[in-house]
């Protein structure tokens, strides 16, 4: 079977440090050509810059109705990759040969003209796929209906939230029949209703057949997705195989407990002009940073980031994961402070979660700093620090006397109500007998 995607030592190079000129006027430019032929410029004054490959020697093949995912922690050259597929940016070198329609979502702001409506974006973006207006009109208001935003598609998309934004893409990229689809991590943003009718698309475009690439940082998305994947490093593919596989692969040269992370260089720090992020750490209660835990002890998560600018509302919240990169939770500031604009400063913040809580395997941790309304996400460090949670089954309240594997990602230790012979007795366990056995 001829592939339908096949790609051929393509790298791509990126030129970091080079300063453009300003554009000229026409009289500057004339006088400038003028002064040429009687003077030398200053070699001193050229600027120097330094070459990064996102991507070196990279190639494979997808077949026809293939699902594939794409793996790799950040700056690997996942999303170089899906722009070069998705015919955003050309490859340094190279050749890739692409047999069929490609509709992609690689991120927010991507694909859609600001100043045009929703309605308008949806005609732009069928066109370019290549489709006829009968086509795009038969598939409309499967796709409005989809996102969600009736009364806002005669709306310019430049005043949608990023999440309005990002259902009316997604809602494009997946309906208007693409026979090759390119997601980047669609399932990381957004409402947990919007992502649960995002996974069951996709499932349902895979099983019409059609070629997906699908990068995510979500290892169960990805095994339960992919049939196949790619794991990125540093711009090349290291491993390629089964994606249950490459997923374990993945999380096993990753999980490696990192108990602090710190940016000594503000500049460098992750965040904008508004907030940057300075450092990470995970503390035991008596403010030892440590990178295991004992299962019965609490936990905290310190945070500290310098606000640059006043007058934003900056809310700090962390967002933790387990071993098979399943969701666990998102913790956020809800205080009456996180509700005001920050003064301009250094902030420390610290998320206590208490012991008998985690069931024992890694966390970890991403890190993020945003306004809530309109949302804006200045930081968001994926994986910043990780921990170990620890069960010696000694004298652990959350197990009894059982001293067997519990499986989950939480053991928490809940009050119990027991009623015998219309005594009433409250206690605190965990799991009943019935379940162990």
């Amino acid at each position: 079977m001829k592939p339908i995607i096949k790609v051929e030592n393509v790298s791509k190079a990126y030129r970091i440090g080079t300063v453009r000129p300003p554009y000229q006027t026409v009289r500057e430019a004339l006088s400038g050509a003028v002064r040429i032929p009687f003077g030398r410029r200053s070699r001193g004054s050229q600027p120097r810059h330094e070459t990064i490959w996102a991507l070196k020697d990279v190639s494979f093949e997808i077949e026809p109705g293939e699902v594939v995912g794409v793996i790799g922690r950040n700056g690997a050259g996942k999303s170089t990759l899906l722009k070069i597929l998705s015919r955003v940016t050309e490859p340094t070198t190279g050749r890739i040969e692409l047999y069929g329609r490609i509709g992609s979502l690689l991120e927010v702001g991507t694909g859609f003209h600001p100043e045009l409506t929703g309605r308008e974006n949806v005609f732009l973006s069928g066109a370019v796929l290549g489709m006829k207006r009968v086509e795009i009109q038969r598939k409309f208001d499967e796709i409005v209906a989809f996102s969600e935003i009736e009364k806002f598609i005669d709306t310019p998309v430049k005043f949608y939230s990023s999440g309005m934004y990002l259902r009316l893409a997604f809602a494009v990229s997946a309906h208007l029949e693409p026979e090759i689809l390119i997601l980047d991590e669609v399932l990381s943003v957004g409402d947990a209703d919007f992502q649960y009718k995002c996974f069951n698309k996709i499932t349902e475009i895979r099983n019409d057949g059609s070629t997906i690439i699908f990068v995510s940082h979500s290892m169960s998305s990805m095994s339960q997705l992919c049939q196949r994947a790619f794991l990125f490093s540093e711009g090349v593919i290291v491993a390629e195989g089964p994606a249950g596989e490459i997923a374990k692969t993945y999380l096993g040269a990753s999980l490696e407990p990192l108990a602090e992370r710190i940016w000594n260089n503000l500049d460098e720090a992750p965040g904008n002009d508004i907030a940057r992020l300075l450092a990470v750490r995970v503390r035991d209660e008596d403010g030892k940073v440590v990178s295991h835990m004992d299962i019965r002890k609490p936990i905290g998560i310190e945070m500290e980031f310098e606000v640059l600018k006043p007058g934003h509302v900056l809310g700090p919240n962390l967002h933790l994961f387990n071993e098979q990169r399943a969701y666990l939770f998102i913790t956020g500031d809800t205080s009456p402070a996180a509700r005001q604009p920050r003064p301009i400063g250094h902030y420390r913040c610290t998320a206590w979660i208490p012991g008998n809580f985690f069931s024992d395997g890694v966390v970890l941790v991403n890190a993020a700093l945003s306004t809530p309304d309109p949302v804006v996400i200045h930081f968001n460090e994926l994986d910043v620090v990780a921990f170990e949670v620890l069960d010696s089954l000694e004298d652990n309240p959350t197990r009894g006397d059982f001293k067997g594997s519990i499986p989950g990602a939480i053991r928490p230790r809940l009050p119990w109500t027991i009623e015998h012979n219309g005594y009433s007795q409250t206690q605190v366990s965990l799991v009943s007998e019935d379940v162990l056995a």
